[in-house]
């Protein structure tokens, strides 16, 4: 990533997560032959709260290093180990064949919002994680920022503090959260520049296909569904092809925004499906 930005090239990236049964085994890899022609930076692979995918989310990054051209990306959190554990999670990782490491505090069992419990023997914060794995010496390193606010963040100061920390221990970008307004993003790159940080920020997207769902998720983690977007989609409600069709053109939009205003790329949430992406990639004139 710092590499690429460095050259002055955009980057496209996708997230997934690991299936659950065969059929979304099948389903995952129909997306990631479909989106491969479009030679991303790198795919990441989500990783379960407390490891509960741990084993799946290997194999899956794995197979991608070993079968695809892509670059993987695995997930990593604090949530439910100890030090000794996460070291060995990374040793698997390194096994097989993985490189680049998404380091994330996690969310605690509760949801986001929950108080945090760090683990007995285990690590509290995103940078601790990233300064751990940063030591090895083997992995490049992501993290997670939030153009809202993390919603345990006092501040939004205080939140671009966190980041910029996270940058010090050794991350060399981000990723954010899902967010509405080109505005909310500038800002916390405004934030992050004015502590003296070029850490390169990717803005993660996800378009609206389903308002209620993403706006229960938003309100999980704090990301905010403007009225006028919720008034623009809300028109069409109940013919489920108007609304995908409106929700695809106010990404597309999103993206353009982006973009033209600088963001160095653009890192799709594909739900483990490709057509969505492959829409916006269309409206925003994106080819193989």
């Amino acid at each position: 990533m710092a590499e690429l930005i460095g050259r002055g090239e955009r980057s496209f990236s996708f997230e997934f997560f690991p299936p659950k049964d065969e059929a979304g085994e099948e389903q995952l890899w129909r997306a990631i032959s479909a989106l491969e022609p479009y030679r991303p930076t790198f795919v990441s692979v989500t990783y379960g709260a407390g490891g509960s995918t741990r084993d799946t989310t290997v194999r899956v990054t794995g197979r991608i290093a070993r079968e695809t051209s892509m670059t993987p990306m695995a997930h990593l959190t604090c949530v439910g180990h100890t030090r000794e554990e996460i070291e060995a999670i990374l040793d698997t990782y390194a096994e097989a064949g993985i490189r680049n490491i998404m380091a994330l505090r996690g969310d605690p069992s509760g949801g986001p919002r929950a108080e945090w419990e760090a683990t007995p023997g285990g690590l509290t914060y995103a940078s601790e994680l990233v300064e751990l794995v940063h030591s090895r010496g083997q992995f490049r390193i992501g993290v997670a920022a939030f153009p809202e606010g993390h919603p345990s963040a006092a501040s939004l100061d205080q939140d671009a503090d966190v980041l910029v920390a996270k940058a010090r221990a050794g991350a060399e970008f981000a990723v954010t959260q899902m967010f509405f307004r080109a505005s909310d993003y500038f800002g916390l790159v405004e934030r992050v520049r004015d502590r003296g940080v070029d850490l390169p920020i990717l803005p993660g997207i996800m378009p609206i296909l389903n308002l209620s769902a993403i706006r229960r998720q938003g309100e999980l983690i704090g990301a905010d569904v403007p009225t006028e977007i919720v008034d623009r989609i809300s028109r069409y409600e109940g013919d489920k092809a108007a609304v995908r069709a409106e929700g695809i053109a106010v990404a597309a939009e999103l993206c353009e925004e982006l973009l033209a205003g600088g963001a160095p790329g653009l890192h799709f949430y594909t739900l483990n499906f490709s057509k969505a992406t492959l829409e916006i990639f269309a409206a925003l004139n994106i080819t193989v």
